[in-house]
């Protein structure tokens, strides 16, 4: 539960989106899926965004099927794959992860056993040594394991509170 809290927080801490794509289709929607195991497919169809956040299983019984996922759009299994099933993840144009090292850990530990090898880490994506989407329909997914995500959602916290308190030191970067 405290993942999903974490993507809920996440979520709601990103700015609005001013215009994407069709003007007759809102531009965003999202569903947070929350520990659901029972979840009907048109939960997922069409949406721009995919959160599952939920336990993290070893054994998981995904319930997330190929095609589900819409060409353009961007998911975050915030629980490993516990929801998503082999050939759903294997449909995305890109897959990343936020720790190859971590992730391949992992996997040798029986976690990911349906999960295709990542095309890059984000830190890959974001220096420019690999691209990140590259077109409108691409299908992208984004396996963040944890540890990145938390530290990314507390460390604005510490920044403004240091800010306000005169705590710490600035350095040139």
């Amino acid at each position: 539960m405290h993942f999903c809290l974490t993507a809920l927080a996440l979520l709601l801490a990103c700015p609005p989106l001013r215009s994407v794509g069709d003007q007759d289709k809102p531009v965003l929607k999202v569903f947070l899926l929350a520990g659901q195991s029972n979840m009907e497919g048109q939960a997922v169809v069409d949406l721009d965004l995919v959160v599952t956040s939920g336990p993290i299983l070893k054994h998981p019984q995904p319930v997330i099927e190929a095609d589900w996922l819409a060409p353009g759009a961007f998911a975050s299994p915030v629980d490993f794959d516990s929801y998503w099933q082999g050939p759903a993840l294997q449909q995305a144009d890109k897959l990343a992860t936020d720790d190859l090292a971590q992730m391949d850990y992992y996997r040798s530990e029986g976690y990911f056993g349906e999960t295709p090898q990542p095309y890059a880490d984000l830190g890959e994506i974001v220096a420019g040594r690999k691209p990140g989407r590259e077109r409108d329909d691409e299908r992208t997914i984004s396996v963040n394991l944890g540890i990145a995500l938390e530290d990314m959602a507390t460390a604005i916290r510490i920044y403004r509170r240091a800010v306000e308190t005169g705590a710490g030191t600035q350095l040139p970067l």
